[in-house]
């Protein structure tokens, strides 16, 4: 017998949510008009310029089942290389090997970027139909963040929508007088201990892989 998950708070918020597009508009103004007018199809000099200075972008994709997924890529400012005004190309540089971005774009064809600048409150969210590229040429173009990768998620762009930077403002994110005390959290090896479940790990065995997979990210 399959014993049934606890119910979870979700659980019990979905029964009142939101039910529709008309009953969350009733909630809310409408936009004003530039917030609709500055949505674009393609890049301007402008937006290619904050890519160019653009070190960290957050890539979110979905599953052929709806399951969806952010993860993030970093390299030196410019990593990400603007093939044209619709077109944007990020090396995939090593990491867990689980390939979920990649796997996610070759199942739906769609990705969403949103480039973050470090220090500055401006993002840029682009959004379109993605791919999975091995051309060599390509490929060959893409090594800022050290050899040439293994591929590159392309993404062809529909919508390039420049950010208001509220949410940057209010979390502080770029003030460290704001920022919590390291012991405030967990280190990363505590979470990947917790995540993992294994007894026999120690905090010392995960430190060390950590400090392991960060000498050797490039290959």
């Amino acid at each position: 017998m399959t014993t049934p998950l606890a119910s979870s708070a979700f659980d019990s918020l979905r029964l009142d949510a939101v039910p529709d597009q008309d009953a969350l508009r009733r909630v809310y103004e409408l936009p004003k008009d530039t917030a609709i007018r500055k949505q674009m199809t393609e890049l301007t000099e402008q937006t290619r310029r904050l890519i160019g200075c653009s070190s960290l972008v957050l890539v979110a994709s979905a599953d052929a089942e709806g399951n969806c997924d952010v993860s993030p890529r970093g390299g030196p400012a410019g990593f990400v290389a603007v093939l044209d005004a619709r077109t944007v190309a990020i090396p995939d540089a090593t990491g867990n090997k689980r390939l979920d971005t990649l796997q996610n774009v070759i199942a739906t064809g769609r990705a969403g970027l949103l480039f973050v600048i470090p220090g500055r409150t401006t993002t840029l969210r682009v959004n379109g139909r993605a791919c999975v590229s091995t051309r060599p040429e390509l490929l060959s173009q893409l090594t800022a963040v050290g050899k040439p990768p293994a591929s590159a998620l392309v993404l062809g762009i529909e919508e390039v929508y420049p950010h208001c930077p509220k949410s940057f403002l209010r979390s502080g994110a770029w003030k460290p007088e704001q920022w919590l005390p390291t012991d405030a959290q967990p280190t990363s090896a505590e979470v990947t201990l917790g995540q993992l479940r294994m007894p026999e790990l120690t905090i010392a065995d995960v430190e060390q892989a950590e400090a392991d997979s960060l000498k050797y990210r490039y290959e």
